[in-house]
């Protein structure tokens, strides 16, 4: 039974391996949402500073009941090791089991090179290159072992192997996903997690070529949350946003964005990407329209520098309530989201509600 209307602190909302400003010159912290139903904060995505965003909005590690990673890349994982390392310490005599971290198994593959490549690059960890959350973790741990190790054996800490639990997701039988090929193949949602307060349902979406790549949704008895990940327009995540009461999509602006690159054989293969792999204002209150979502919000806004007007191109497919949230703001959801839309926290707030 719910006790209050859950809702959502954009702890971050910049996407992309930078640390950005927004049009003003204020930093934007990077992507990580915190989804808080009766007390239960549930963490999607660990971009840069997400630890030190919950801590500024009031919400405790003895409360974090998961972490949910969209898809692998540095913007959605880089503050994982904060939250292994800082949360382990802080969680050293709470009760509470396991906080599990569920996420996109190993690629499987090295993803295909660039045509515009000229040499073959040597990768990364050669013997293992694209781990999934559960090699993530391990390396982390490795890589950081011997702090681990001080605190375990000096300080009475407990191990952060047994305070986290990666829980890689397994995709149902049959869905014909091939990471190079066919990354996100139509499908139905699929339950990946659940508790007393949510259920989880995860999809395949398009962010070729870094596959798997989930969108996740939050369903609780007063409403529904919606998460894209970083995605193309794809029929997947209509499908999983069906009737939700609040979608939060990625944006991006490729014109702005290209103006950044100054070396022309890197600007044409990373706009390559983006132009396969991500989303426009526009295609994303296209997504909203079509899955009939009650309230849009833009975040993980590449470049965030970009203008309001920009990302308010959202309005030209989508008629419904449109958000472009800044940092550490609240948006119910749900039946009792009678409160003022996008609110900003302050420290402790989140706790208090």
């Amino acid at each position: 039974m719910q006790h209050q209307a859950p809702y959502v602190i954009t702890l971050g909302t910049a996407g992309g391996p930078r640390w950005w400003k927004d049009h003003q010159g204020t930093p934007r912290f990077g992507i990580a949402t915190a989804v808080v139903v009766n007390n239960i904060w549930y963490l999607v995505d660990c971009g840069q500073g997400a630890g030190r965003q919950a801590n500024a909005a009031g919400l405790d590690m003895a409360n974090l009941g998961g972490i949910f990673i969209t898809h692998m890349h540095s913007d959605h994982t880089v503050d994982l090791p904060s939250l292994l390392l800082f949360g382990a310490f802080e969680l050293k005599n709470s009760p509470r089991g396991a906080i599990p971290i569920v996420g996109p198994g190993d690629r499987g593959k090295l993803p295909p090179l660039s045509p515009r490549a000229t040499s073959v690059p040597v990768p990364v960890a050669p013997l293992r290159p694209t781990p999934g959350v559960a090699g993530l973790v391990e390396g982390l741990l490795g890589a950081y072992a011997t702090d681990c190790n001080d605190r375990i054996f000096d300080s009475l800490a407990k191990s952060p192997i047994e305070q986290f639990e990666p829980r890689e997701i397994a995709l149902p039988a049959g869905t014909g996903f091939d990471p190079d090929t066919n990354v996100a193949p139509e499908m139905e949602p699929f339950e990946v997690f659940r508790d007393a307060n949510v259920t989880v349902s995860a999809i395949l979406v398009s962010h070729h070529p870094t596959a798997p790549a989930f969108a996740f949704r939050f369903d609780t008895e007063a409403g529904s949350v919606t998460i894209s990940g970083d995605t193309a327009p794809c029929t997947n995540m209509v499908r999983l946003a069906s009737g939700t009461d609040l979608l939060l999509h990625e944006a991006i602006n490729l014109e702005i964005l290209a103006r950044q690159y100054s070396d022309a054989e890197m600007l044409q293969a990373t706009m390559d990407h983006h132009r396969r792999a991500h989303t426009t204002a526009a295609e994303a209150g296209q997504i909203a329209y079509d899955a009939g979502a009650r309230h849009l919000a833009l975040h993980h806004l590449v470049p965030s520098y970009s203008p309001p007007e920009a990302w308010a191109e959202a309005r030209t497919t989508y008629n419904g309530t449109l958000s472009i949230p800044d940092d550490l703001e609240v948006i119910p959801f749900g039946r009792h989201d009678s409160e003022v839309l996008a609110t900003p926290v302050t420290a402790g707030s989140a706790a208090a509600r």
